[in-house]
């Protein structure tokens, strides 16, 4: 089943059952008004929801209305968790060779995890807001979970089966504030503003043998003002799949439902930088700062830019018959009024 939340509502918004063709929802409170409400008694609701989404599907609700992204919030406007991994060992191998540094051995047996903010996430449609073009304002496209209660040290096959929900992100990065603040050897901060998530959430079975192995078997695809950025396959060359992402959270402490739980950046091994572009056959990149290792690797200097005022981003993943199984994060970059 897919399922979105709608801004109308409250802080925690309107959870509403999305058609398979996203075209149609219905709201469902006499059910769970939040998809938070849905998450804490999981076990129960579930199958009440899937309920009305076969109803949905087969046209037999009349209070079922247009589904329209731009209304949506992200599916948890807020959770308890947002945890962001960065499991695609490609991309870390790429940042550390651009400045001349080479991968510790055990990056390919521990994940690197940081945990974001999770109070205000924002909508699929909504701007992503920052002062000055000069902080560096990058993309960074991205395959995440939603997971149930996880108990401290749970095992991989206890953290697969905790795995509800699956959805898209823009985790947002500010490049140039990034060093000063890693350089206080504390992590992450104001050079990560709000995340966004695609409009909707689904089900792992929705996605049908693309989900195996705890991971996406489908491309992640990314333009910037309507032109093809990236396409790689987010089941590939991913080190630490879902489970084990959770795995890593979990080790100290346990996991409440509503947990987001990130892939970080979707990179896929390629050749070079000329190779590697949509343009010269390459699935491109999912984040802007990519494509500058690649230009600093080869060329001694980075020649791209970052996201300007009134730059447009669209992220979106599609099934093997082309049809949208998540909807578009479609953003705009916006200065603060």
């Amino acid at each position: 089943m897919k399922l979105a939340t709608l801004k109308a509502g409250g802080r925690d918004g309107t959870l509403v059952v999305v058609s398979r063709d996203l075209s149609r929802c219905v709201a469902v409170p006499s059910i769970a008004g939040t998809l938070q409400a849905a998450l804490d008694d999981w076990e129960r609701l579930a199958p009440k929801l899937d309920a009305v989404s076969v109803g949905l599907n087969a046209g037999h609700l009349a209070d079922a209305f247009a589904f329209d992204p731009a209304a949506c919030a992200s599916p948890l406007p807020r959770a308890y968790q947002w945890a962001d991994g960065s499991a695609y060992i490609n991309h870390v191998e790429l940042v550390r060779k651009a400045r001349g540094a080479t991968l510790p051995p055990e990056f390919h047996t521990d994940p690197l995890m940081y945990q974001g903010g999770s109070d205000c996430f924002v909508g699929p449609c909504d701007d992503i807001i920052a002062v000055t073009e000069d902080w560096g304002i990058d993309l960074e496209a991205e395959v995440a979970v939603i997971t149930g209660d996880v108990p401290m040290a749970a095992s991989l096959e206890c953290c697969a089966g905790a795995i509800r929900l699956i959805m898209l992100v823009n985790d947002v990065s500010l490049r140039n504030l990034i060093p000063a603040e890693l350089a206080k050897g504390f992590g992450f901060l104001q050079s990560k503003p709000a995340s966004a998530f695609s409009p909707v959430a689904v089900t792992p079975d929705e996605l049908g043998d693309a989900w195996a192995d705890g991971k996406v078997h489908l491309p992640l695809v990314v333009a910037i003002n309507d032109t093809a950025f990236g396409c790689p396959n987010a089941g590939v060359d991913m080190t630490f799949n879902f489970p084990q992402l959770v795995a890593h959270v979990a080790k100290t402490r346990a996991l409440a439902a509503g947990s987001i739980i990130g892939s970080g950046t979707v990179s896929n091994k390629q050749g070079d930088l000329w190779g590697s572009s949509i343009d010269n056959g390459g699935v491109g990149y999912c984040c802007l700062a990519e494509l500058r290792m690649y230009e600093t690797i080869e060329g001694g200097a980075a020649k791209t830019g970052f996201l300007k005022f009134g730059d447009r981003v669209r992220i979106h993943m599609a099934d093997g018959q082309g049809r949208s199984i998540f909807g578009a994060i479609d953003q705009t970059v916006s200065r603060l009024p």
